[in-house]
């Protein structure tokens, strides 16, 4: 048994002593992927920031907005966003803005209660949504779900359009719940 254990760590010894410590001035992406193309790069820059920029041509109702829902979000998020377990409810103002979400984390956090700005929804259901297809909506279809989400939790008209212009002036309840975190100090990260 003896024997075993020191054949072992002589074994070890010699593999350590084989490796090369140093960083190797090879290929440092070890060959894997590709440097993307610049179409390819223009593809997947599609964000959209709370001011609206980036948002792009096109434009939806809620009524427009019904049809592409129930069609490609009503199977997994209810026919009135109401969710499905274990999908979470979009449709709801209980409970009413104000909540403390940081102090009881389990109550819902749908559109009408908790989403700060409507260019956050249309850039979360543009890029993930719908999950079997991610960002298989056109823009005028993603513009006009998203008119359909906010005129279901009461934020704008049944006949309101929703566009590049239109979709960043919405007023969303809970935008007065966010504040910008403007802390001093602190190690800075990368």
């Amino acid at each position: 048994m003896r024997r075993m254990i020191v054949f072992a760590a002589l074994g070890a010894c010699a593999l350590l002593a084989s490796c090369d410590a140093s960083p190797s001035a090879a290929d440092p992406s070890f060959g894997l992927g590709h440097t993307p193309t610049p179409a390819r790069l223009a593809a997947i820059d599609i964000d959209v920031d709370p001011s609206g920029a980036g948002l792009p041509a096109g434009a939806g109702t809620s009524s427009d907005g019904a049809v592409v829902y129930a069609a490609k979000c009503a199977s997994c998020h209810g026919a009135k966003g109401e969710g499905l377990a274990p999908v979470p409810p979009l449709v709801g103002r209980t409970p009413d803005v104000g909540y403390d979400f940081a102090r009881a984390d389990r109550a819902p956090r749908t559109i009408g209660n908790y989403w700060p700005y409507a260019t956050t929804v249309f850039d979360y259901v543009r890029r993930a949504m719908p999950q079997n297809a991610p960002g298989s909506l056109s823009d005028t279809e993603t513009y006009a779900v998203v008119a359909w989400l906010l005129h279901e939790n009461g934020i704008i008209g049944a006949n309101a359009e929703m566009n590049a212009t239109t979709l960043p002036a919405v007023q969303m309840p809970a935008r007065g719940i966010f504040v910008l975190d403007d802390r001093q100090g602190g190690r800075p990260f990368r």
